[in-house]
This record gives structure tokens, C-alpha cells and sequence, in this order.
């Protein structure tokens, strides 16, 4: 999930080696924790925030083929 992730932020951002992602494991869910350079903020939650809740999709779909819940964080 994390890669998953970082491969979809680093495509998205001008910076792509300021992109941090953290993993934090609950019992049922899982916290993915997105950190990205203050410039590319606006890249990666998207007009209205429209790219930002695209990899949320993408990611829920995954996690749910792994039979898993997951939450996409985006830190500023």
C-alpha cells in the first residue's frame, strides 16, 4: 500500500524526492500518512480536491482486494 502510494505521489509532484510515506498499522485499518514539499501540495489534492480523493479510490481498492481498510492522510 505505501508503494502503491508513493509511486502515484512522486508521479504527481514536481519534487518527487521530498515525497514521505508512512505506514502506521492499526487492528482493522491502516493510516497512510503522505508528506509532499509545501510547492506541490496543490498537485497532489487537486482542484476542489479531486486528485487527492482519485488515490484515496485507488487505494481503497486495494486494500479491499487485500481485504484490508486503509486511510490516505495528506500532511502539511
Amino acid at each position: 500500500m505505501k508503494d502503491l502510494v508513493e509511486h502515484m505521489a512522486k508521479a504527481l509532484v514536481d519534487l518527487p524526492e521530498e515525497v514521505a510515506v508512512s505506514e502506521i498499522e492499526g487492528e482493522k485499518t491502516t493510516v497512510i500518512e503522505l508528506k509532499v514539499a509545501k510547492e506541490d501540495l496543490g498537485k497532489v489534492i487537486g482542484k476542489q480536491g479531486k486528485t487527492a480523493r482519485a488515490m484515496r479510490t485507488i487505494l481503497n481498492a486495494a486494500a479491499t482486494k487485500l481485504r484490508k481498510r486503509s486511510v490516505l492522510e495528506i500532511l502539511e
